[in-house]
């Protein structure tokens, strides 16, 4: 499989869309609670300060937002968050993903990645993340709301960038 990450175009939202609604709806790794429509997801994407899409085949297999994870003096930290296609997990898809989101990050001037939220369930994000470098600062006890009403732990991580850009405030 042949896998390239590029940036999203108009003609990727319907697959975007609906990706990314699927795993809001699984109530088990994003904070949104609702799924958007495709009017609404196309301001979502255009709003952020990157959008990659994993292209396999041809076909859009993965996804990823960036931007910034807070304004002012602590606008040069980045967030982000990554869906892949449940039929192709365990790819390399999401590996790709992340190490693009670094680069792009620090293109953008950002100069630290942090994941504020990632749900202790999600075990094959949290070995990814720690198999990229990024540091573990701690756990949020019950910070994530699943979809049955269970409160679960959350861990926040951050990798630093390589970067020598400043990043203008927000």
């Amino acid at each position: 499989m042949d896998i390239i990450i590029r940036q999203y175009q108009e003609r990727d939202l319907p697959v975007m869309t609906t990706l990314w609604n699927r795993i809001v709806e699984s109530g088990d790794a994003f904070p949104q609670s609702e799924p958007m429509a495709e009017r609404e997801a196309s301001r979502f994407f255009a709003d952020q300060t990157y959008v990659g899409v994993a292209e396999a085949d041809g076909t859009v297999a993965g996804l990823y937002i960036l931007h910034p994870n807070n304004i002012g003096r602590c606008g040069h930290i980045a967030n982000a968050s990554y869906a892949v296609s449940p039929q192709l997990r365990g790819l390399g898809i999401g590996r790709s993903l992340v190490l693009d989101s670094m680069e792009q990050a620090a293109k953008a001037g950002f100069r630290i990645l942090q994941f504020n939220a990632v749900v202790t369930t999600n075990t094959a994000a949290i070995a990814l993340y720690e198999s990229i470098g990024f540091t573990r600062v701690g756990t949020i006890p019950e910070g994530f709301r699943s979809n049955d009403g269970a409160y679960e732990d959350i861990i926040v991580f951050y990798i630093p960038l390589k970067t020598g850009q400043k990043r203008r405030p927000s």
